[in-house]
């Protein structure tokens, strides 16, 4: 193992981040037989027709013949070369009585369907694999992808993007590449080019790879709605199903966080955990998702300010029964031990898994560096607040308001200052009854002296009246 490692360590010096190749697999090829309504292609004793209103470019690769064609009002044929068609009377006997033969309507093909793409890191590994396994925002192709059409086939896509477009680094149509967004623009214009893109949006040719070493985010999140409206999800057994970041369903397995730094090669780790551990028998069966994606930021996991990137790596095991989350759990434990042996060497800060089953794991390294950063800023922002609050009390310039309801049960309390009930000592009806009940002594005649207060009761002295009884 230590020569393997050793080994890799020189190949990530080497490796540096590139984009995946993301091919198109639908077609509107005539010699393929699923776009046929009866299952087969059509021969010499077959009537083949095109709707009408349809429109569609139609990749013809040989010389067929047929007894009758019905062609749409706007459509076209691309013929390689030696293709062609005949007109035959009469029954072809290799063929049979013959049949209706329907070409189906293209336009429900979508450019946000995940499950009409496949990604490879090459292009030889788009004709056989290994293809790479994705979550759904990004199995679709991101923003420094190279997007292959194959070149011995048409296709129609519809494009429909919640902001009108669609971002990538190249396309590649008919064996032709295009990494200029002119030069694309031009092709969609054209009569070909319409029939094969066609939607409310537009593909934009940007040229340009990604230039992060440490990997770019897909860019495909807006959307997300988008694409989860093609996906359904299957029944789950675990006991906690994962959420991963990019993903339209909760899944079975491990997820692996992986903080980084800037001397993170992401290319070079996704083939490290290839020839390290996927290599391996035990765990064939897994598939990975390997990518940079963005998550919030939380101060004591509590309170959100702002968002960080990360390294997701999401670990599935291929058969979903009760039990399936045990391997990738398994390999999710492996991938810590390694990063606790070379995480330094690869640029890694720190890792954590959670597992559907309910295991976890806390870093290995410890805290990444953007979070120890928050809570010391936290911590930081809270004393300062503490010591000027505490600075302008003593100085009178900010005062603590009294509260109504304390005030209130203060006065009314029968509390005295040193805790005690008060003494009463007897009951003085001059001073102590509010609704005297003898008359006269407490009518309205004395009343009319005597004033209530909070503070006290007052009453005015003749002795001291001001008002002349002479008068």
């Amino acid at each position: 193992m230590a020569t393997k490692q050793d080994l890799f360590l020189l190949l990530s010096m080497l490796s540096s981040a590139c984009a995946l190749h993301k091919q198109w697999v639908p077609d509107t090829n005539f010699e393929n037989a699923t776009n046929w309504d009866k299952g087969s292609v059509p021969c010499g004793s077959d009537k083949v027709i095109f709707p009408t209103h349809g429109k569609v470019a139609v990749y013809v690769e040989g010389a067929h013949t047929l007894s009758e064609m019905f062609l749409p009002v706007d459509g076209e044929f691309i013929l390689a070369s030696g293709s062609g068609f005949s007109i035959r009377e009469g029954q072809d006997p290799s063929c049979g009585a013959g049949n209706t033969k329907t070409f189906k309507d293209p336009d429900s093909k979508e450019w946000f369907n995940p499950a009409l793409w496949k990604a490879a890191s090459s292009l030889e590994d788009l004709q056989s694999g290994p293809y790479i396994f994705s979550v759904d925002d990004e199995a679709v192709p991101c923003q420094h992808d190279d997007v292959v059409f194959r070149a011995g086939s048409s296709f129609r896509v519809k494009l429909s993007a919640h902001d009108g477009s669609i971002s990538v680094k190249s396309v590649s149509v008919l064996g032709k590449k295009f990494t200029d967004n002119s030069d694309f623009t031009q092709y969609t214009s054209s009569q070909l080019g319409k029939l094969q893109f066609h939607g409310s949006s537009a593909v934009s040719v940007s040229g340009s790879a990604c230039g992060d070493i440490t990997g770019c985010v897909c860019g495909n999140s807006g959307n997300h709605d988008l694409i989860c409206s093609k996906i359904m999800c299957p029944p789950l057994h675990c006991k906690k199903p994962l959420e991963p970041v990019g993903h339209c369903c909760y899944v079975c397995g491990a997820i692996v966080t992986i903080h980084f730094s800037k001397t993170f090669r992401l290319e070079s780790y996704r083939q490290r955990l290839q020839y390290l551990f996927l290599s391996l028998s035990k765990y064939k069966s897994i598939h990975m998702a390997l990518s940079k994606v963005s998550i919030p930021q939380r101060l004591m996991q509590i309170i959100p300010y702002g968002n960080t990137q990360v390294i997701q790596v999401v670990l599935l095991e291929e058969n979903t029964g009760s039990q399936s989350e045990k391997l990738a759990e398994a390999l999710a434990r492996d991938i810590l031990k390694d990063i606790a042996d070379q995480g330094p060497h690869l640029g890694i800060d720190s890792a954590e898994f959670h597992g559907s089953s309910g295991a976890s794991s806390g870093d290995v390294s410890g805290l990444s560096g953007g979070e120890v950063t928050g809570i010391i800023l936290g911590i930081l922002a809270l004393v300062a607040f503490l010591a000027l609050f505490v600075v302008l009390h003593r100085r009178g310039m900010l005062r603590v308001p009294r509260l109504p309801q304390l005030s209130s049960w203060r006065k009314g309390s029968e509390i005295g200052d040193l805790g005690g009930p008060l003494d009463h000592s007897f009951d003085n009806p001059m001073f102590e009854k509010q609704n005297p009940e003898i008359p006269g002594l407490y009518g309205t005649e004395s009343l009319g002296g005597i004033t209530l207060t909070h503070s006290g009761v007052h009453f005015v002295n003749p002795v001291y009246d001001e008002t002349d009884f002479n008068a």
